[in-house]
């Protein structure tokens, strides 16, 4: 950059830019290479771009493929191939739960967790403690203000725990890893919220270093009965609890997303004869309260949604669509007001999309 402009402004100035145009600017000078990697300004570096990460199985080979894709006015044009760490690169994208937080995925998978980050292509492998396989739960966020990212992993000791048994007086372990210490630890709080008879599960959602699944109460409610949200303070690490909406049928289908820094959960129903979706939104408040944003219905529609896998910046859902019989399955983007849908041109094999968004950012560099 010039030299007449003072080196704070500079500095202001490659906040704003693109990660790849930083990383090229850290050959032009040793001032430029010592700012761009120094702690404050990887901190404070703030990239409004951001990503959606597209998997899918291909149809003529039926290998697992993965795009990163521009989530902007352009979409869905911008569109790279990208390829994942060694370690998760050769293993099914749906048998693995990933977390997204601050520009960072973490892929879980068997006895290790990769914490990536796709902007800088830089991964961090982690060596999970043993634990219940088909009863653990992963989580992957960091602390309000710090840029320390944190791993949670919960063995549900009452996973489909016989109501009529009795209930565990230890029912949940938790540990806690900080990739700063390379450790892991017990909770800072011993405080669990009806853990003697909720188990969570599913996808989880990070808002504002807070994490987010969904609980099942195997005491009032048959196993697959979902009755609340299960909420972890990546800062204090305590517990709590989020009641769903009265109106959304416990015993159904429901999933968690990230949806304009909220929670939105996705419930499952029927309208006549026709599956819908309702989409509502957790609002900021001492209660938690929920809206309903809106109905996705296949109403009017030459295809057929059979499930919602993410959503846009712009809140637009993203659903999965079926316009042949079979295995073929397509992406598109649902416009809520008009009701319409736009093809994302990606044809993939069925139940095999999985999509998360990331922002640019240079931690991990």
């Amino acid at each position: 950059m010039s030299d007449h402009i003072p080196f704070e402004i500079q500095s202001e100035i490659m906040k704003k830019l693109p990660v790849k145009s930083l990383l090229r600017f850290r050959s032009i000078s040793k001032s430029c290479k010592s700012l761009i990697e120094s702690s404050d300004f990887i901190t404070h570096y703030s990239s409004q771009q951001q990503h959606l990460l597209v998997s899918y199985k291909d149809l003529v080979n039926n290998e697992q493929q993965h795009l990163s894709i521009v989530d902007d006015d352009s979409f869905p044009t911008q569109r790279v191939s990208v390829t994942l760490p060694p370690l998760v690169d050769d293993i099914h994208v749906n048998v693995i739960k990933i977390g997204s937080s601050h520009g960072l995925l973490c892929f879980f998978a068997k006895a290790q967790a990769v914490i990536w980050n796709p902007s800088i292509r830089k991964a961090v492998t982690v060596v999970m403690p043993p634990g219940i396989t088909y009863a653990t739960v992963q989580g992957f966020g960091f602390c309000r203000g710090t840029t320390d990212p944190k791993i949670v992993k919960i063995d549900n000791r009452n996973w489909w725990r016989d109501p009529a048994s009795p209930v565990s007086t230890n029912p949940w372990k938790v540990e806690v890893f900080t990739l700063s210490t390379k450790s892991w630890r017990s909770p800072y709080s011993s405080i669990l919220p009806r853990s003697n008879s909720i188990y969570i599960h599913g996808n989880q959602v990070d808002i504002d270093g807070c994490l987010y699944w969904l609980g099942n109460d195997s005491v009032t409610g048959a196993g697959t009965c979902c009755h609340s949200i299960v909420s972890f303070d990546m800062t204090s690490e305590e517990f709590g609890e989020v009641n769903l909406p009265e109106s959304v049928t416990p015993c159904v289908w429901l999933t968690l997303y990230k949806l304009k820094e909220s929670v939105a959960v996705i419930e499952e129903g029927l309208k006549g004869d026709q599956v819908v979706y309702h989409v509502w939104m957790m609002e900021d408040g001492v209660l938690k309260s929920f809206k309903k944003l809106l109905t996705i219905s296949n109403h009017l529609l030459d295809v057929f949604i059979v499930d919602v896998r993410g959503f846009r910046r712009t809140g637009e859902p993203l659903v999965e669509l079926e316009p042949y019989l079979g295995a073929v399955r397509g992406l598109a983007a649902y416009e809520p007001y008009s009701k319409s849908i736009r093809n994302v041109g990606i044809i993939g094999r069925k139940s095999s999309y999985y999509v998360c968004s990331y922002m640019e950012t240079l931690l991990l560099l």
